[in-house]
């Protein structure tokens, strides 16, 4: 009888990818994933191309490493992981050769039109994830874009509940904290150019 591939666990297409060593498990896996890893690593690096590299060197580290892969942990936080890790260690090397602001397209034109206006908030808040680090972007990520509880977060980091909850209080007030100043600079910003407007000359 032919199996339906498609209604197989991920944990169960890792066993018979790890016993069989045939591409069309792993392959249907990678149909699961890519997408999602794709996006996770371009949340990191805001370049395409270089977020597919990433993406192409995680699942070459993933089938490399698939046999030690655990089912204690869903086999996706277990991917998310090594994604997460990768990423952190990228960024790092990457903030060794280079010290460019992290948000090249955070400029203020000449031309300050009402739709920039209206993404004022959102793009302070992109700012802001900016300005803490790699490892507290992703914790932050596990926790609200991949829903993970806290404790497949520190099963996943390897660290107590307790750590896990201390880093999210702190990630989210570097993240609070800097978009405040963000505010504030805005603030002086905005009154500026509503002087230039509106000056008499």
């Amino acid at each position: 009888m032919k199996v339906n591939l498609k209604k197989e666990t991920d944990e169960k297409l890792v066993k018979l990818f790890i016993e069989t060593q045939k591409n069309i498990y792993f392959e249907q896996l990678y149909d699961r994933y890519s997408d999602k890893v794709y996006r996770k690593c371009l949340s990191f690096v805001k370049d395409e191309a270089k977020a597919e590299d990433f993406a192409h060197d995680i699942f070459l580290k993933l089938v490399l490493n698939i046999a030690s892969y655990k089912e204690s942990a869903k086999f996706s936080t277990w991917l998310y992981s090594i994604t997460y890790n990768y990423c952190i260690d990228q960024t790092r090397l990457a903030k060794r050769y280079s010290e460019s602001p992290l948000d090249d397209n955070f400029d203020l034109e000449e031309d300050f039109e009402e739709a920039e206006l209206a993404e004022l908030e959102a793009t302070k808040l992109r700012k802001a994830m900016t300005q803490i680090q790699p490892e507290e972007k992703s914790i932050l990520m596990m926790k609200y874009q991949d829903d993970l509880t806290i404790k497949e977060i520190s099963e996943s980091l390897e660290i107590s509940e307790s750590a896990v909850k201390m880093r999210l209080l702190r990630a989210k007030e570097k993240i609070r904290k800097a978009y405040l100043e963000s505010t504030l600079i805005w603030g002086v910003v905005i009154a500026k150019l509503l002087s230039l407007l509106f000056r008499n000359d």
